[in-house]
């Protein structure tokens, strides 16, 4: 019986193997359809060559390839071949923004962007501090009319403390004093007047945020498949890791006072309110809290000092702009009796102009609105986003497409106070330096677009009209045009290497 059977599987073997031969393919073919979804989407780069030919130019600069993707496929979605990163990213058009920002965090996931792209494994940055942001919008931006004063008196203490006197052009390093400026500033609202000038809290701030830039930046060069070998011994994290044991080692000791404080006597600062936040849950590490701390300052001065740095660059440039703004900001001085008070900023129409237009023109990053996809979904084009992809929307296409605004490579300060002027008065709000559009997306868009940016315009505006009352400002002798700033992959900082003349103003 057997040697029949043998005889007979032998005689069709052929024919069997071919069969199982074409449904492995067909089921291979169909599983690798159904991994890809993507794979129907124009892809920007594949020209530049080999793998490490692609990352060398996206690390030399990415801005370029977000605007052809954007020139090219402008109501579409496409990606860039770069290998930045481990996982896939999709560069997707603004015009689906108001789509995307229904899904729930389950489905696209600010928290997972962040961890991708600071890359949280090595340089431990929180991205589970909801009760930040909670914070921030409920407490922190309530509470800016009544701490207007107290800033903007910091903000001018600072600056007489930091700068030299200037009586003639002097030289000055403006980006070591800025951070030490907004450090400041900024510690005014986050742990009070009596700390914000204590050279621990600013050594910590001030170093962390540095530290951490740089730490990103050196995770950022390394392939991502060397990271986990490389990463955790770079000089760069190493050095993060050290700063943030110094730095809890002075702020800690600070939670622990707050902690023993009476109810009666709780100040009205950000880290008080941030504590009251997280004892609702539960929470009264003392180490999480110092983190906590930490995080915020790395969030405010880096943002702060970089926005500040480009828009003092470009008043360097071209010194003509700075009596129209010292015009307008003595007009709504006078008119709110000499205070800078949250009215008296609002009314700075011209300022906050020239902030936005210097933003638009030399954005943070080129991209905007990064999410993690959790869960699959599709969109209403009928395309599918799979699971572990990264999508992000080329904000440095927007700010340059010239549909939207007409000579988009020419610095116009008085670009956005011209359109208010225009439209009516909702129109008219759209276009201030802190709105948030499918158009303007310094901040992000939707429910997680940056909760810190109004505090961030406020000490921006205050910094820049206490300049200009202050100061003449120019470029040094021999520098023509604005200092470019520094790239590195779809990142952009001013040069905190240049130097500008200051003169005092004689009033």
């Amino acid at each position: 019986m057997v040697q029949p059977v043998l005889q007979a599987l032998g005689d069709k073997l052929p024919l069997i193997l071919s069969t199982l031969g074409v449904l492995v393919a067909v089921i291979l073919f169909q599983t690798v359809l159904a991994r890809d979804p993507l794979s129907n989407l124009p892809e920007v780069g594949q020209e530049l060559g080999s793998v490490g030919k692609r990352r060398k130019v996206y690390l030399a600069g990415a801005g370029h390839l977000y605007v052809e993707g954007y020139q090219k496929f402008k109501d579409g979605i496409f990606r860039i071949v770069t290998s930045r990163n481990a996982q896939k990213v999709v560069v997707i058009s603004p015009k689906y923004l108001p789509e995307l920002k229904k899904l729930p965090d389950n489905v696209l996931s600010f928290d997972g962007a962040i961890a991708e792209s600071m890359h949280t494994k090595y340089t431990k940055l929180s991205t589970d501090a909801t009760s930040i942001a909670t914070t921030i919008k409920s407490s922190l931006t309530p509470a800016l009319p009544r701490l207007s004063l107290p800033l903007a008196n910091e903000v001018e203490e600072s600056f007489r403390a930091e700068l030299p006197p200037c009586d003639d052009w002097t030289r000055v390093k403006l980006n070591q004093k800025l951070l030490r400026i907004v450090a400041m500033a900024s510690g005014r609202v986050f742990v009070g007047p009596e700390l914000c000038r204590d050279e621990g809290y600013l050594e910590a701030a001030i170093n962390y945020t540095v530290d951490l830039s740089n730490g990103r930046r050196a995770v950022d060069a390394i392939p991502p498949w060397k990271r986990p070998f490389v990463a955790p011994w770079l000089p760069e994290i190493k050095k993060l890791d050290r700063r943030i044991k110094q730095a809890d080692e002075f702020l800690r000791p600070l939670v622990e006072e707050r902690v023993r404080l009476g109810k009666d006597e709780k100040p009205d600062d950000m880290l008080a309110w941030l504590m009251a936040s997280e004892a609702k849950h539960g929470v009264t590490d003392s180490k999480k809290l110092a983190k906590l701390q930490l995080e915020i300052s790395f969030a405010a001065i880096h943002t702060t000092s970089i926005a500040t740095t480009n828009c003092l660059y470009q008043l360097a440039a071209d010194p003509s702009f700075a009596p129209i703004l010292r015009d307008e900001i003595r007009s709504v001085l006078a008119e709110h009796n000499g205070q800078m008070t949250a009215p008296a900023l609002q009314a700075m129409k011209k300022l906050d102009s020239f902030i936005k237009e210097a933003m638009r023109l030399n954005p943070t990053s080129a991209t905007s609105f990064q999410r993690k996809v959790i869960r699959r979904f599709t969109m209403s084009n009928g395309q599918v986003i799979p699971a572990g992809v990264v999508v992000e929307v080329p904000a440095i296409a927007v700010a340059f497409d010239p549909e939207l605004f007409p000579n988009p490579t020419s610095f116009q300060p008085w670009r956005f106070s011209e359109m208010r002027e225009k439209a009516g008065a909702e129109a008219a709000a759209k276009e201030q330096f802190v709105s948030v559009s499918t158009n303007h997306l310094t901040f992000g868009y939707g429910r997680h677009a940056c909760p810190g940016r109004f505090l961030a315009a406020n000490e921006i505006k205050m910094i820049l009209a206490t300049a200009l009352l202050m100061y003449d400002i120019r470029n040094v002798d021999g520098v023509e045009g604005r200092y470019p700033n520094l790239v590195f992959g779809s990142s952009s900082v001013p040069d905190p290497s240049r130097e500008l003349l200051l003169k005092r103003v004689l009033v």
